[in-house]
C-alpha cells in the first residue's frame, strides 16, 4: 500500500507543477490556441478529480487521474501547445 501512496502523492506533485510550467504557445484567437485551452482544462479537470478519489481515499483512481491529466499536458507539449521547460522531470519533449 505504501507504494501506491507514494506514487499517488508524486504524481499529484507532477501534474500540478506541469500545469504551473506550461503555457499555451498559439496565439491567442486561433484553433490552435482553443485546442491547448481544452488540454489544461482536462488536465486542471484530472487533478481535481485525483485530488477527489484521494479524499475519498481511493488512490487507484487518484492515481490514474493525476496521470491522465499529466497526459494531456505531455501530450499537448509534445504537439507544439505549451510551451514547456526542455529540462528538468516534468515533460518527455
Amino acid at each position: 500500500m505504501a507504494d501506491i501512496e507514494e506514487k499517488t502523492e508524486r504524481y499529484e506533485r507532477l501534474l500540478a507543477e506541469a500545469l504551473e510550467a506550461a503555457t499555451i504557445a498559439p496565439p491567442e484567437g486561433t484553433p490552435m490556441a482553443e485546442a491547448a485551452g481544452e488540454c489544461e482544462e482536462m488536465a486542471r479537470s484530472y487533478l481535481e478529480d485525483g485530488r477527489h478519489f484521494t479524499t475519498e481515499d481511493d488512490l487507484v483512481n487518484a492515481l490514474a487521474s493525476f496521470s491522465y491529466g499529466h497526459a494531456w499536458l505531455d501530450a499537448g507539449a509534445r504537439i507544439g501547445l505549451f510551451d514547456v521547460p526542455s529540462d528538468g522531470h516534468l515533460f518527455t519533449v
